[in-house]
Protein backbone atom coordinates (compact mmCIF):
# COMPACT_ATOMS: atom_id res chain seq x y z
CA UNK A 1 0.00 0.00 0.00
CA UNK A 2 1.28 3.79 -0.71
CA UNK A 3 1.87 5.29 2.46
CA UNK A 4 1.00 9.25 1.88
CA UNK A 5 1.82 9.18 -1.74
CA UNK A 6 5.24 7.25 -1.07
CA UNK A 7 6.63 3.79 -2.22
CA UNK A 8 6.62 1.56 0.03
CA UNK A 9 10.25 0.19 0.67
CA UNK A 10 11.50 -2.99 -0.21
CA UNK A 11 12.05 -5.07 2.48
CA UNK A 12 14.38 -8.56 2.27
CA UNK A 13 12.02 -11.48 3.99
CA UNK A 14 13.30 -13.48 6.95
CA UNK A 15 14.23 -16.70 6.17
CA UNK A 16 11.49 -18.18 8.32
CA UNK A 17 8.76 -16.57 5.65
CA UNK A 18 10.19 -17.56 3.14
CA UNK A 19 11.09 -21.37 3.61
CA UNK A 20 7.19 -21.29 4.44
CA UNK A 21 5.92 -20.22 1.13
CA UNK A 22 8.77 -22.45 -0.36
CA UNK A 23 6.98 -25.59 1.50
CA UNK A 24 3.36 -24.12 0.48
CA UNK A 25 4.75 -24.28 -2.84
CA UNK A 26 6.01 -27.84 -2.82
CA UNK A 27 3.19 -29.27 -0.53
CA UNK A 28 -0.36 -28.48 -1.44
CA UNK A 29 -2.01 -31.49 -0.10
CA UNK A 30 -1.76 -34.57 1.35
CA UNK A 31 -1.47 -36.48 -1.57
CA UNK A 32 1.73 -34.26 -2.93
CA UNK A 33 3.28 -35.43 0.43
CA UNK A 34 2.67 -38.96 0.08
CA UNK A 35 4.10 -38.92 -3.67
CA UNK A 36 7.43 -37.43 -2.10
CA UNK A 37 7.76 -39.68 0.51
CA UNK A 38 6.85 -42.69 -1.81
CA UNK A 39 9.67 -41.23 -4.39
CA UNK A 40 12.33 -41.56 -1.21
CA UNK A 41 11.43 -44.80 -0.56
CA UNK A 42 11.71 -45.75 -4.30
CA UNK A 43 15.01 -44.21 -4.36
CA UNK A 44 16.16 -45.86 -1.21
CA UNK A 45 14.98 -49.40 -3.01
CA UNK A 46 12.35 -50.63 -1.01
CA UNK A 47 10.51 -53.68 -1.89
CA UNK A 48 7.24 -53.04 0.39
CA UNK A 49 5.87 -49.66 1.47
CA UNK A 50 2.77 -49.31 3.78
CA UNK A 51 0.69 -46.20 4.03
CA UNK A 52 -1.34 -45.12 6.66
CA UNK A 53 -3.62 -42.27 6.59
CA UNK A 54 -6.23 -40.22 9.36
CA UNK A 55 -8.31 -38.14 8.26
CA UNK A 56 -7.72 -37.85 4.72
CA UNK A 57 -3.80 -37.12 5.55
CA UNK A 58 -4.38 -34.10 7.49
CA UNK A 59 -4.22 -35.38 10.83
CA UNK A 60 -1.71 -38.06 10.21
CA UNK A 61 0.23 -39.54 7.11
CA UNK A 62 2.93 -42.19 8.10
CA UNK A 63 4.60 -44.26 5.33
CA UNK A 64 7.23 -47.24 5.96
CA UNK A 65 9.35 -48.99 3.61
CA UNK A 66 12.18 -51.60 3.97
CA UNK A 67 14.67 -50.03 2.17
CA UNK A 68 18.47 -48.98 2.91
CA UNK A 69 17.66 -46.73 5.87
CA UNK A 70 19.40 -43.70 6.74
CA UNK A 71 23.01 -43.41 8.52
CA UNK A 72 22.92 -41.90 11.73
CA UNK A 73 25.40 -38.83 10.90
CA UNK A 74 23.20 -38.25 7.75
CA UNK A 75 20.09 -37.29 10.25
CA UNK A 76 20.84 -33.46 11.40
CA UNK A 77 20.50 -32.91 7.19
CA UNK A 78 17.64 -35.40 6.69
CA UNK A 79 15.03 -31.96 6.32
CA UNK A 80 17.37 -29.77 6.10
CA UNK A 81 16.59 -27.24 1.98
CA UNK A 82 18.68 -28.70 -0.87
CA UNK A 83 20.18 -31.39 1.32
CA UNK A 84 20.50 -34.03 -0.90
CA UNK A 85 21.85 -37.35 -1.81
CA UNK A 86 21.20 -37.42 -5.33
CA UNK A 87 22.61 -34.50 -7.08
CA UNK A 88 25.74 -32.70 -6.63
CA UNK A 89 25.81 -30.08 -9.78
CA UNK A 90 23.25 -28.39 -11.68
CA UNK A 91 24.70 -30.02 -14.48
CA UNK A 92 23.56 -33.82 -13.26
CA UNK A 93 20.16 -32.48 -13.84
CA UNK A 94 20.85 -33.89 -17.57
CA UNK A 95 21.43 -37.24 -16.78
CA UNK A 96 19.26 -37.31 -13.27
CA UNK A 97 17.74 -41.14 -12.53
CA UNK A 98 16.16 -40.79 -9.33
CA UNK A 99 12.82 -39.49 -8.78
CA UNK A 100 14.19 -36.91 -6.41
CA UNK A 101 16.95 -34.44 -7.11
CA UNK A 102 16.07 -31.41 -4.74
CA UNK A 103 16.37 -32.01 -1.24
CA UNK A 104 12.93 -29.80 -0.41
CA UNK A 105 10.53 -32.98 0.32
CA UNK A 106 11.48 -33.20 3.86
CA UNK A 107 12.17 -29.62 4.60
CA UNK A 108 8.44 -29.10 3.24
CA UNK A 109 7.13 -31.22 5.38
CA UNK A 110 8.82 -30.26 8.26
CA UNK A 111 7.60 -26.83 7.81
CA UNK A 112 4.20 -27.58 7.81
CA UNK A 113 3.37 -30.82 9.82
CA UNK A 114 5.42 -32.92 12.97
CA UNK A 115 7.48 -35.16 11.28
CA UNK A 116 8.73 -37.86 13.35
CA UNK A 117 11.45 -40.44 11.71
CA UNK A 118 12.72 -43.83 12.29
CA UNK A 119 15.12 -45.92 10.51
CA UNK A 120 17.46 -48.67 10.58
CA UNK A 121 20.02 -49.32 8.15
CA UNK A 122 21.46 -53.05 6.95
CA UNK A 123 23.16 -54.95 9.80
CA UNK A 124 22.85 -52.18 12.67
CA UNK A 125 21.13 -53.82 15.70
CA UNK A 126 19.12 -50.77 16.77
CA UNK A 127 17.20 -48.31 14.87
CA UNK A 128 17.43 -44.26 15.49
CA UNK A 129 14.27 -42.13 16.06
CA UNK A 130 14.19 -38.18 15.47
CA UNK A 131 11.70 -35.32 15.52
CA UNK A 132 12.33 -32.48 12.93
CA UNK A 133 10.30 -28.93 12.69
CA UNK A 134 11.55 -26.15 10.14
CA UNK A 135 14.06 -27.86 8.87
CA UNK A 136 15.55 -28.63 12.59
CA UNK A 137 16.33 -31.97 14.07
CA UNK A 138 14.98 -31.49 18.19
CA UNK A 139 18.12 -32.95 19.69
CA UNK A 140 20.02 -35.85 18.82
CA UNK A 141 18.61 -39.37 17.35
CA UNK A 142 17.47 -41.70 19.98
CA UNK A 143 18.05 -45.03 19.90
CA UNK A 144 15.14 -47.29 19.69
CA UNK A 145 13.54 -50.77 18.38
CA UNK A 146 13.11 -51.28 14.46
CA UNK A 147 13.52 -53.20 11.43
CA UNK A 148 15.44 -52.57 8.18
CA UNK A 149 13.72 -49.42 6.60
CA UNK A 150 12.49 -45.81 7.52
CA UNK A 151 9.16 -44.98 8.60
CA UNK A 152 8.10 -41.10 7.61
CA UNK A 153 5.08 -39.84 10.32
CA UNK A 154 3.40 -36.67 9.40
CA UNK A 155 1.12 -35.25 11.85
CA UNK A 156 -1.40 -32.25 12.01
CA UNK A 157 -0.26 -31.02 8.41
CA UNK A 158 -0.88 -27.69 7.93
CA UNK A 159 -1.15 -26.70 11.44
CA UNK A 160 0.57 -23.44 10.91
CA UNK A 161 -1.61 -22.50 7.75
CA UNK A 162 -5.10 -22.54 8.99
CA UNK A 163 -6.31 -21.13 5.54
CA UNK A 164 -4.93 -23.98 3.60
CA UNK A 165 -5.77 -26.02 5.90
CA UNK A 166 -9.66 -25.03 5.64
CA UNK A 167 -9.57 -24.98 1.97
CA UNK A 168 -8.55 -28.80 1.82
CA UNK A 169 -11.49 -31.18 0.33
CA UNK A 170 -13.41 -34.00 2.31
CA UNK A 171 -11.37 -36.36 4.23
CA UNK A 172 -12.89 -38.37 1.64
CA UNK A 173 -11.89 -36.83 -0.96
CA UNK A 174 -8.20 -36.34 0.09
CA UNK A 175 -8.28 -39.74 0.68
CA UNK A 176 -8.73 -40.17 -2.61
CA UNK A 177 -6.39 -37.96 -4.50
CA UNK A 178 -3.87 -40.28 -2.08
CA UNK A 179 -5.01 -43.48 -3.27
CA UNK A 180 -4.43 -42.22 -6.85
CA UNK A 181 -0.83 -41.24 -6.58
CA UNK A 182 -0.29 -44.51 -4.36
CA UNK A 183 -1.76 -46.78 -7.01
CA UNK A 184 0.12 -44.87 -10.35
CA UNK A 185 3.23 -45.38 -8.55
CA UNK A 186 2.42 -49.14 -7.71
CA UNK A 187 1.58 -49.59 -11.74
CA UNK A 188 5.16 -48.22 -12.37
CA UNK A 189 6.82 -50.34 -9.88
CA UNK A 190 5.43 -53.25 -9.80
CA UNK A 191 7.95 -55.05 -8.17
CA UNK A 192 7.34 -53.18 -5.06
CA UNK A 193 4.25 -54.22 -3.01
CA UNK A 194 1.62 -51.40 -2.05
CA UNK A 195 -0.47 -51.21 1.16
CA UNK A 196 -2.66 -48.27 1.40
CA UNK A 197 -5.30 -48.18 4.41
CA UNK A 198 -7.20 -45.82 7.08
CA UNK A 199 -5.49 -45.91 10.48
CA UNK A 200 -7.12 -47.91 12.74
CA UNK A 201 -8.74 -49.82 9.76
CA UNK A 202 -8.19 -54.34 9.13
CA UNK A 203 -9.16 -54.01 5.31
CA UNK A 204 -6.67 -52.04 3.02
CA UNK A 205 -7.86 -50.07 0.35
CA UNK A 206 -5.19 -50.19 -2.04
CA UNK A 207 -3.03 -53.64 -2.12
CA UNK A 208 -0.85 -54.92 -4.44
CA UNK A 209 1.62 -58.10 -4.17
CA UNK A 210 4.98 -57.40 -5.66
CA UNK A 211 5.07 -59.73 -8.15
CA UNK A 212 6.06 -57.86 -11.21
CA UNK A 213 3.15 -58.17 -12.92
CA UNK A 214 1.60 -54.95 -14.21
CA UNK A 215 -1.28 -56.76 -15.33
CA UNK A 216 -1.58 -57.95 -11.91
CA UNK A 217 -1.44 -54.63 -10.87
CA UNK A 218 -4.22 -53.35 -12.72
CA UNK A 219 -6.29 -56.37 -11.35
CA UNK A 220 -5.35 -55.33 -8.01
CA UNK A 221 -6.53 -51.43 -8.63
CA UNK A 222 -8.69 -51.54 -11.13
CA UNK A 223 -10.42 -55.07 -11.32
CA UNK A 224 -10.47 -57.96 -13.04
CA UNK A 225 -12.84 -56.68 -16.06
CA UNK A 226 -10.04 -54.30 -16.91
CA UNK A 227 -7.18 -56.63 -16.59
CA UNK A 228 -9.21 -59.04 -18.92
CA UNK A 229 -8.96 -56.30 -21.92
CA UNK A 230 -5.82 -55.21 -22.00
CA UNK A 231 -3.73 -54.42 -24.98
CA UNK A 232 0.09 -54.05 -25.08
CA UNK A 233 1.19 -50.99 -26.45
CA UNK A 234 4.72 -50.35 -27.69
CA UNK A 235 6.90 -47.81 -29.78
CA UNK A 236 10.01 -46.53 -30.36
CA UNK A 237 11.42 -44.08 -32.36
CA UNK A 238 15.25 -43.75 -32.53
CA UNK A 239 16.58 -42.20 -35.33
CA UNK A 240 19.82 -41.87 -33.59
CA UNK A 241 19.73 -44.57 -30.49
CA UNK A 242 17.97 -43.50 -27.61
CA UNK A 243 21.70 -42.01 -26.02
CA UNK A 244 21.92 -38.88 -23.56
CA UNK A 245 24.10 -37.35 -25.93
CA UNK A 246 21.52 -37.00 -28.62
CA UNK A 247 20.85 -33.34 -29.26
CA UNK A 248 17.15 -31.43 -30.19
CA UNK A 249 18.53 -31.78 -34.15
CA UNK A 250 18.28 -35.07 -33.95
CA UNK A 251 14.33 -35.41 -34.20
CA UNK A 252 12.33 -37.53 -32.07
CA UNK A 253 14.09 -40.26 -30.02
CA UNK A 254 11.71 -42.16 -27.75
CA UNK A 255 10.59 -45.49 -26.69
CA UNK A 256 6.86 -45.73 -25.51
CA UNK A 257 5.25 -49.03 -23.85
CA UNK A 258 2.01 -49.61 -21.64
CA UNK A 259 -0.95 -51.28 -21.54
CA UNK A 260 -4.52 -49.55 -22.75
CA UNK A 261 -7.86 -50.92 -22.72
CA UNK A 262 -9.92 -52.45 -25.35
CA UNK A 263 -13.21 -51.49 -27.00
CA UNK A 264 -15.11 -54.01 -24.21
CA UNK A 265 -14.27 -51.89 -21.51
CA UNK A 266 -15.02 -48.91 -20.09
CA UNK A 267 -14.62 -46.96 -16.50
CA UNK A 268 -16.24 -44.27 -14.95
CA UNK A 269 -13.86 -41.75 -16.33
CA UNK A 270 -10.57 -41.42 -18.95
CA UNK A 271 -8.03 -42.96 -16.17
CA UNK A 272 -4.35 -42.44 -17.89
CA UNK A 273 -1.44 -42.81 -15.79
CA UNK A 274 1.37 -41.18 -17.33
CA UNK A 275 5.31 -41.53 -16.45
CA UNK A 276 7.92 -39.77 -18.26
CA UNK A 277 11.74 -41.29 -17.24
CA UNK A 278 10.33 -42.82 -14.74
CA UNK A 279 8.54 -39.70 -13.23
CA UNK A 280 4.60 -39.45 -12.74
CA UNK A 281 3.99 -36.53 -14.45
CA UNK A 282 0.61 -34.34 -16.30
CA UNK A 283 0.30 -33.68 -19.84
CA UNK A 284 -2.44 -32.54 -21.32
CA UNK A 285 -0.98 -32.92 -25.35
CA UNK A 286 -0.47 -36.72 -24.78
CA UNK A 287 -4.13 -37.06 -22.95
CA UNK A 288 -5.69 -35.25 -25.23
CA UNK A 289 -3.63 -37.56 -28.41
CA UNK A 290 -4.95 -40.74 -26.38
CA UNK A 291 -8.88 -39.65 -26.19
CA UNK A 292 -8.16 -38.50 -30.14
CA UNK A 293 -6.93 -42.56 -30.78
CA UNK A 294 -9.86 -44.18 -28.99
CA UNK A 295 -12.36 -41.25 -30.45
CA UNK A 296 -11.44 -41.96 -34.08
CA UNK A 297 -12.59 -45.89 -33.08
CA UNK A 298 -14.84 -46.08 -30.31
CA UNK A 299 -18.07 -43.96 -29.92
CA UNK A 300 -18.26 -41.53 -27.05
CA UNK A 301 -18.68 -41.76 -23.82
CA UNK A 302 -16.02 -45.04 -23.50
CA UNK A 303 -13.50 -44.27 -20.77
CA UNK A 304 -10.44 -46.31 -20.88
CA UNK A 305 -7.71 -47.06 -18.92
CA UNK A 306 -4.17 -46.17 -20.18
CA UNK A 307 -0.97 -46.80 -19.04
CA UNK A 308 2.02 -45.37 -20.63
CA UNK A 309 5.48 -45.08 -19.72
CA UNK A 310 7.47 -42.54 -22.00
CA UNK A 311 11.88 -43.13 -22.42
CA UNK A 312 13.12 -40.04 -24.05
CA UNK A 313 17.23 -39.26 -23.43
CA UNK A 314 18.04 -37.22 -20.76
CA UNK A 315 18.76 -33.81 -22.22
CA UNK A 316 15.44 -34.01 -24.73
CA UNK A 317 13.38 -33.60 -21.16
CA UNK A 318 13.34 -30.75 -18.72
CA UNK A 319 12.11 -32.04 -14.81
CA UNK A 320 12.75 -28.64 -13.08
CA UNK A 321 9.61 -26.88 -14.24
CA UNK A 322 7.06 -26.76 -11.43
CA UNK A 323 7.74 -27.04 -7.62
CA UNK A 324 5.50 -30.14 -6.86
CA UNK A 325 7.42 -31.97 -10.35
CA UNK A 326 3.97 -32.44 -11.58
CA UNK A 327 4.70 -31.30 -15.09
CA UNK A 328 7.86 -31.73 -17.17
CA UNK A 329 9.17 -29.71 -20.72
CA UNK A 330 9.68 -32.20 -24.16
CA UNK A 331 11.78 -31.69 -27.22
CA UNK A 332 9.47 -32.70 -29.87
CA UNK A 333 6.31 -33.03 -27.91
CA UNK A 334 4.09 -32.30 -30.78
CA UNK A 335 5.49 -35.10 -32.92
CA UNK A 336 5.30 -37.71 -29.83
CA UNK A 337 1.54 -36.73 -29.36
CA UNK A 338 1.06 -37.56 -33.29
CA UNK A 339 3.28 -40.92 -32.81
CA UNK A 340 0.30 -41.70 -29.98
CA UNK A 341 -2.75 -41.10 -31.25
CA UNK A 342 -1.71 -43.15 -34.41
CA UNK A 343 -0.54 -46.22 -32.53
CA UNK A 344 -3.49 -45.90 -30.17
CA UNK A 345 -5.79 -46.08 -33.01
CA UNK A 346 -4.66 -48.96 -34.83
CA UNK A 347 -3.68 -50.79 -32.08
CA UNK A 348 -7.34 -50.64 -31.63
CA UNK A 349 -8.53 -51.18 -34.96
CA UNK A 350 -6.61 -54.19 -35.14
CA UNK A 351 -7.84 -55.56 -31.74
CA UNK A 352 -11.76 -54.74 -32.82
CA UNK A 353 -11.69 -58.12 -35.12
CA UNK A 354 -10.78 -60.69 -32.22
CA UNK A 355 -12.87 -59.60 -28.60
CA UNK A 356 -12.97 -62.03 -25.92
CA UNK A 357 -15.66 -63.06 -24.68
CA UNK A 358 -15.29 -64.85 -20.83
CA UNK A 359 -18.33 -67.04 -19.18
CA UNK A 360 -17.78 -67.71 -16.08
CA UNK A 361 -19.28 -70.08 -13.28
CA UNK A 362 -20.90 -69.70 -10.00
CA UNK A 363 -18.43 -71.21 -7.40
CA UNK A 364 -19.28 -75.04 -6.54
CA UNK A 365 -21.72 -75.72 -9.93
CA UNK A 366 -21.35 -78.65 -11.77
CA UNK A 367 -19.48 -78.61 -15.28
CA UNK A 368 -21.96 -78.25 -17.93
CA UNK A 369 -21.01 -79.81 -21.07
CA UNK A 370 -21.73 -78.77 -24.81
CA UNK A 371 -23.72 -80.92 -25.90
CA UNK A 372 -25.91 -81.08 -23.11
CA UNK A 373 -26.63 -77.21 -23.44
CA UNK A 374 -27.72 -77.59 -27.10
CA UNK A 375 -29.91 -80.98 -25.94
CA UNK A 376 -33.87 -80.12 -26.09
CA UNK A 377 -35.34 -80.09 -22.57
CA UNK A 378 -37.73 -83.47 -21.49
CA UNK A 379 -40.50 -81.56 -20.97
CA UNK A 380 -40.96 -80.34 -24.09
CA UNK A 381 -44.96 -79.92 -24.75
CA UNK A 382 -45.93 -78.96 -28.15
CA UNK A 383 -49.48 -78.72 -27.83
CA UNK A 384 -49.11 -76.37 -24.94
CA UNK A 385 -47.50 -73.97 -27.34
CA UNK A 386 -49.11 -71.27 -29.13
CA UNK A 387 -48.26 -71.40 -32.71
CA UNK A 388 -47.83 -67.68 -34.19
CA UNK A 389 -46.68 -69.13 -38.00
CA UNK A 390 -48.03 -72.06 -40.04
CA UNK A 391 -44.60 -73.08 -40.87
CA UNK A 392 -43.90 -73.26 -37.12
CA UNK A 393 -45.69 -76.55 -36.40
CA UNK A 394 -48.76 -78.64 -37.46
CA UNK A 395 -51.58 -80.55 -36.79
CA UNK A 396 -49.34 -83.50 -36.87
CA UNK A 397 -48.19 -83.23 -33.48
CA UNK A 398 -51.02 -83.53 -31.69
CA UNK A 399 -51.95 -86.97 -33.11
CA UNK A 400 -50.84 -90.49 -31.92
CA UNK A 401 -48.01 -91.93 -33.82
CA UNK A 402 -49.43 -95.74 -34.95
CA UNK A 403 -48.39 -98.09 -32.83
CA UNK A 404 -47.17 -95.47 -30.49
CA UNK A 405 -48.93 -93.95 -26.66
CA UNK A 406 -50.79 -90.52 -27.22
CA UNK A 407 -50.11 -87.30 -25.16
CA UNK A 408 -52.07 -85.33 -27.29
CA UNK A 409 -55.53 -84.22 -27.19
CA UNK A 410 -56.88 -86.52 -29.52
CA UNK A 411 -55.12 -89.21 -28.61
CA UNK A 412 -57.63 -92.23 -26.86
Amino acid sequence: MMDNGLAPSIRRLDEDVVRRIAAGEVIQRPANALKELIENSIDAGATNITVTVKDGGLKMLQVADNGHGIKEVDFPLLCERHATSKLSSFADLEGIQTLGFRGEALASISYVSHVTVTSQTVGSALGLRASFHDGCMDGAPAPCAGVQGTTILAEDLFYNAPLRRKAMRGAGEEYALILEAAGAHALHSPGVAFVCRRAGEPRAELQTLGSGSRRDAVRALYGHSAARSLLDLAFAEEPEGLSPRAGAAAGLSCAVSGLMTGPEYSGKKLALVLFVNGRPVESGVLKRAVEAGYSAVLPKGVNPFVFLQVQVPPAHVDVNTHPTKRSVRLLHQAELAERLREAVQNLLLSSNDARAFVQSQMPGAPAVEEEARTAPSAYYRPEKLVRVDARAQTLHAFLTPAGGEGRGPFSS
